[in-house]
């Protein structure tokens, strides 16, 4: 390894609680009659023991499809600079399994910048490496709150060559960004078997509603297809502190819909995953991608990062969990009350209670579904609070 070549200036590139529960019957919810059913959660294998040392990285062989409903031409897990135009998973000759990351910068400014936000603990040591293929290839973290240089290698002759470099990070660091790139005007390269290896953080906390005494109540609302003017007038009529948890793409759609709604204090936007699947039927690592490439997308849209997963169907397991946590996630919420589409299930005995998180979704309904919630919630002698301000 040699120093960093002089002969290439640098040019500007383009940028981008209840305890956990086995199943929703562990924690006191009946199945609802409603249009988005409540799947129990499967038996599944423990989580990965915390302090165990873990790969952090999301999709760190490039093994994993993009969903239909996610960006087209992504790599999931990663945000490339240059887009599909540049990087695209290639199944020739990767290091190990059945596909690399290829990246062909499209033009002499970019150096082929793909990047992934993981999450990381304060004052901790964590290894990152990558097998890369090319000239001058880099791998480095920032944000770390410690200034670390790249490992990066001049030539790997054609073959693939391990690049590794070690971190540790500052007290106030949560996120880091690690970063994979070549250098200008020096050609394609490619990348795979990435890992980013430190202590796995604690699992998510599983919940169906908020631990609190406080005569409040949660209003959540999933999907976002459908944004009505008379919804967002309820709202903000009645200055209704609204948790939103919208998928990417409806999001990106309209995100200013979702600003205005979210606008009264306590609101915010959290994760509901990428593409809607049961991620009961997903290997650990495809649950990673669906959480964390939705909260990455919902960071660049609203500028915050969310830190409450809503899984679809309710449908979670122990992995759930542990990919949330993973994600920067600490609670995977459900709910103990749905008023969608009509309904008024209350998941438990009498009305609704301290604490209890009601389920509406984005459809032409909404608007006569939160005046139907508020109204259970006055008859409870309850007021619609901000969500994240009492679990987090």
């Amino acid at each position: 390894m040699s120093s960093r070549p002089s002969a290439f200036p640098r040019r500007s590139a383009r940028l981008s609680a209840l305890a956990a529960c086995a199943s929703l019957a562990v924690c006191g919810l009946a199945a609802p009659a409603s249009a988005e059913p409540v799947v129990a959660a499967a038996t599944a294998t423990a989580a990965t023991p915390v302090g165990t040392t873990a790969n952090l990285a999301t999709n760190p062989g490039f093994e994993i499809p993009a969903s239909s409903l996610a960006d087209w031409g992504s790599v999931p897990g990663w945000r490339c600079t240059g887009g599909p135009a540049e990087a695209a998973v290639t199944t020739s000759a990767p290091h190990s399994g059945g596909s690399a990351l290829a990246v062909t910068p499209a033009g002499d400014d970019s150096n082929g910048e793909c990047t992934q936000t993981v999450s990381v603990q304060p004052n901790t040591t964590y290894t990152a490496s990558a097998w890369v293929r090319g000239a001058f290839v880099h791998l480095g973290a920032t944000g770390t709150g410690r200034d670390v240089a790249p490992a990066w290698t001049e030539t790997t002759h054609g073959g693939w060559q391990q690049l590794t470099t070690r971190f540790t990070t500052g007290p106030d660091a949560h996120t880091v960004r690690l970063y994979v790139h070549g250098w200008y005007q020096q050609g394609p390269f490619a990348v795979d078997d990435v890992r980013v290896d430190g202590p796995a953080p604690a699992p998510a906390t599983g919940s169906g509603s908020v631990p609190t005494t406080d005569k409040v109540v949660f209003f959540t609302v999933d999907d976002g297809w459908q944004r009505t003017p008379e919804a967002e007038r309820f709202i903000t009529d009645h200055k209704l502190p609204i948790t939103a948890f919208p998928l990417p793409m409806p999001a990106a759609t309209d995100p200013d819909f979702f600003r205005r709604v979210t606008a009264v204090p306590g609101s915010s936007v959290q994760d509901h995953s990428v593409s809607h699947t049961d991620l009961t039927k997903l290997s650990p690592a495809e649950q990673q991608v669906e959480i964390c490439d939705a909260r990455d997308s919902l960071t660049r849209i609203f500028g915050t990062a969310p830190t409450v997963f809503r899984p679809p169907y309710f449908a979670w397991n122990a992995d759930t969990l542990q990919a949330a946590a993973n994600c920067g996630m600490r609670t995977v919420l459900t709910a103990d009350a749905d008023f969608s589409w009509g309904a008024s299930n209350i998941w438990h005995e009498g009305t609704l209670s301290p604490g209890d998180v009601v389920l509406m979704h984005w459809t032409d309904t909404l608007a006569g579904d939160l005046q139907r919630a508020l109204a259970a919630a006055d008859a409870a002698g309850l007021k619609p609070a901000g969500l994240s301000s009492y679990l987090h």
